[in-house]
């Protein structure tokens, strides 16, 4: 199966989201949470990311995560993510009681597209303090894609991990997620990077791209939104719109994409240093705003 057949699979098996001018989503991909180990990279960054997502609540927005959100290669077992980082997991928690959770599963985590994986690890936990059993995200699905559907405009956007244009990383990901296990995570610790990641090889970075770029060019210039390279991509109107919301394991900072009021815009949360010399967590506008209309 080429890349364009899975890409218009996953367009067309995509949960369908209306939304309006008042509508409000934080896109964020590829966070790689893991336990909290050498290996860890969402660790470096967590409290920024927690800092962002409540923000986020707070405001009203709807969470959207385009895959990767779980490194389920580097770990065996949800459990010991959940337990490293478990505030995180109890803010989503509060995205999915009121339905504005939307999870995408990605290569990292591609074992979420089996419903009784997520029923049976995802929707409770075990609480040691008093010995119970405890609900997490109970009636949650996970999606191959969202496409967000203007209510008024009939614009959509689709979103997706991306990686339906990475052959390896789509088709042989149980062989992948084999060698990180054994291979590549212990070497992480001298400083050699995977060279099956995307992310870490900027040739088939590039050809991932310029697959999606030739997939929506075939669509009517269909915006798209993707992760998995780790690349942020925040095209002008009248370019190819073929967006890319970064990632949650950037050095010191997490970037994604907010659509708000019609609105699109790539942001960026890092650590910065007052004055005073004290440390706080901002918010920086890194492209945008630009009107969704202007796409068409």
């Amino acid at each position: 199966m080429s890349s364009f057949k899975r890409l218009d699979k996953a367009y067309a098996k995509a949960k369908i989201i209306p939304f309006d001018d008042d509508s409000k989503f934080i896109i964020f991909s590829d966070c790689h949470r893991g336990d909290n180990s050498f290996a860890d990279d969402f660790a470096n960054n967590r409290n920024i990311y927690f800092h962002a997502l409540s923000h986020y609540y707070r405001e009203g927005f709807q969470y959207c995560e385009l895959g990767d959100g779980d490194e389920l290669w580097e770990n065996i077992s949800f459990e010991s993510i959940f337990e490293a980082h478990k505030n995180v997991f109890q803010l989503l928690k509060q995205f999915h009681n009121e339905k504005r959770l939307n999870m995408v599963w990605g290569n990292h985590d591609m074992v979420y597209q089996n419903p009784n994986y997520v029923e049976k690890y995802l929707t409770h936990y075990f609480e040691p303090i008093d010995g119970s059993d405890k609900s997490l995200f109970e009636g949650i699905k996970y999606h191959e894609a969202l496409l967000l559907k203007h209510k008024e405009t009939g614009q959509e956007l689709f979103c997706t991990h991306g990686h339906q244009a990475d052959w390896w990383n789509y088709v042989c990901w149980r062989i992948g997620r084999f060698l990180v296990r054994i291979l590549w995570k212990p070497l992480q610790v001298v400083g050699i990077a995977d060279p099956t990641s995307p992310a870490k090889n900027y040739k088939e970075l590039i050809r991932i791209e310029k697959r999606i770029k030739r997939w929506i060019l075939k669509n009517n210039l269909r915006i798209t939104i993707a992760g998995h390279t780790h690349r942020p991509r925040f095209p002008e109107p009248g370019q190819i719109p073929f967006f890319n919301d970064g990632s949650c394991v950037h050095p010191r900072s997490i970037t994604g994409i907010e659509i708000e009021k019609g609105e699109i815009s790539l942001i960026k949360w890092q650590i910065a240093t007052k004055t005073d010399g004290t440390l706080q967590i901002v918010r920086l506008l890194l492209e945008g705003p630009e009107k969704l209309v202007d796409y068409i």
